[in-house]
């Protein structure tokens, strides 16, 4: 689809929000996770999407395929270059490079449950992030496209996700 008819499809839905704030509210798409044998999972949505994952060899995995927390940062960066791009495409800019590449750092004792020697939690996820977006389109001063990026950031939903924390609601079927 082309930045027009990517600014007019929003621009649709947008108009309907504005009139009824309460369409805006729906259940995402589930993702389930099926165990594949040592540390593989299988994951699904309800769409019919699929993903596998796995861990490193030195952790126990065999490495077969992506990890969880490459798919976090997959989802941080692929998030951030659709929201810009949508972005982009309100304000009739014509992009000829796009990209963001999400980085992170963590600590592995964390994932292994390891205490700091003074027996405070070492946290399992990463200890920071960061997001490097690459931009380009002809004819667009820097200053405009930089403002462009930094005004979505509050409009990713990853983003604004792994920025504010959120309570994860967790339930339990052990099966008999």
């Amino acid at each position: 689809m082309g930045t027009e008819q990517i600014a007019a499809a929003m621009e649709r839905v947008a108009s309907v929000l504005r009139r009824k704030p309460q369409a805006g509210l729906s259940d995402d798409s589930v993702a389930t996770a099926h165990w594949a044998g040592g540390l593989r999972a299988s994951v699904h949505s309800d769409t019919g999407s699929s993903v596998q994952t796995d861990m490193p060899v030195e952790i126990g995995g065999e490495a077969s395929a992506v990890t969880p927390g490459w798919l976090l940062r997959a989802g941080l960066a692929s998030c951030a270059v659709t929201r810009i791009a949508m972005a982009a495409a309100a304000e009739g800019i014509t992009l000829q490079t796009l990209e963001a590449r999400a980085t992170s750092h963590s600590d592995a004792r964390g994932l292994l449950g390891i205490a700091e020697p003074d027996g405070r939690a070492v946290p399992a996820g990463p200890l920071a992030m960061a997001l490097h977006v690459r931009i380009a389109a002809s004819g667009v001063p820097a200053e405009r496209l930089r403002a462009l990026v930094e005004s979505t950031t509050g409009c990713s939903p990853v983003t604004s996700a792994v920025e504010q924390p959120l309570p994860v609601a967790l339930h339990v079927d052990v099966l008999t």
